[in-house]
C-alpha cells in the first residue's frame, strides 16, 4: 500500500519535470518568496517567487476512505511553472510528503527507507547514486539519497532527504537540471524558527 502512494508521486513528478533542453541561470534567491510552515514537525520551507502551489491536486484522497487509519499525504508540491505549461526545459519541483513508520515492515532508520524508495524509483528509471548518507540542516540530522534519470540526452537529477518524525517518515524530494539547483532548492528548506509569521 505505501509503495503505491509512493509510486503515484514520483510517477507524477517523472511526467511534471520531463524536459528536452538544457534550462539557462536562475535566480536564486527568494525574493518576494512565501513559506511553508509545518509547526507539528518543526519546519518550514520557503518557497521562489513565481512557484506554483499543486499541493490540493497531489493530495490525498477522499476522507475517510481509509477507515481512519494513518495514510500517505502530500504536504507541500511546488513546481517552477504549471505543470502543464509546454515548455522544453525541466520543470523543478519541490515535494515534501508524510507516510506513517508502521506502513514499512523493519523501518528503524531514515536510511532504511531508502530501500524501497530506490526499488520504486528504479521501475521508472531514476537509478540511486551510492548509498544514502547523513546530511544535516538547522542542528537536524536527516538521510540523503541522490537519483538520476536519463531523458534523451540530458539528465533528471532527484535528491530526497528522508526524517523519522513523531511516527512518520517525513520526505523531502527536490528534483532539478543539475545538482546544483538541486543544492539550492535544498537551502530553502529549515528546522526549528523559521523567521515571522
Amino acid at each position: 500500500m505505501p509503495r503505491r502512494h509512493l509510486c503515484g508521486y514520483l510517477l507524477l513528478l517523472c511526467q511534471l519535470c520531463v524536459y528536452q533542453t538544457s534550462a539557462g541561470a536562475r535566480p536564486t534567491e527568494p525574493a518576494n518568496s512565501q513559506v511553508y510552515r509545518n509547526q507539528a514537525s518543526g519546519f518550514c520551507y520557503t518557497i521562489l517567487y513565481g512557484w506554483v502551489d499543486r499541493t490540493k491536486e497531489m493530495g490525498e484522497g477522499p476522507e475517510g476512505a481509509d477507515g481512519g487509519k494513518p495514510h500517505s499525504r502530500v504536504l507541500l508540491a511546488v513546481f517552477e511553472r504549471p505543470p502543464q505549461a509546454q515548455s522544453s526545459e525541466l520543470n523543478s519541483a519541490v515535494i515534501i510528503a508524510s507516510e506513517p513508520v508502521a506502513a514499512y515492515q523493519g523501518l528503524k532508520t531514515a536510511a532504511d527507507y531508502f530501500g524501497p524508495l530506490a526499488e520504486v524509483t528504479s521501475a521508472h528509471g531514476l537509478n540511486m547514486q551510492g548509498e544514502p548518507y547523513d546530511v544535516v540542516i538547522s542542528n537536524r540530522h536527516l538521510a540523503r539519497g541522490d537519483f538520476t534519470k536519463q531523458v534523451a540526452k540530458t539528465t533528471i537529477y532527484q535528491s530526497t532527504l528522508v526524517l523519522l518524525d513523531k511516527g512518520s517518515v517525513l520526505s523531502f524530494t527536490f528534483i532539478a537540471e543539475n545538482p546544483e539547483r538541486v543544492s539550492d532548492l535544498i537551502e530553502n528548506l529549515q528546522f526549528g524558527t523559521c523567521g515571522k509569521s
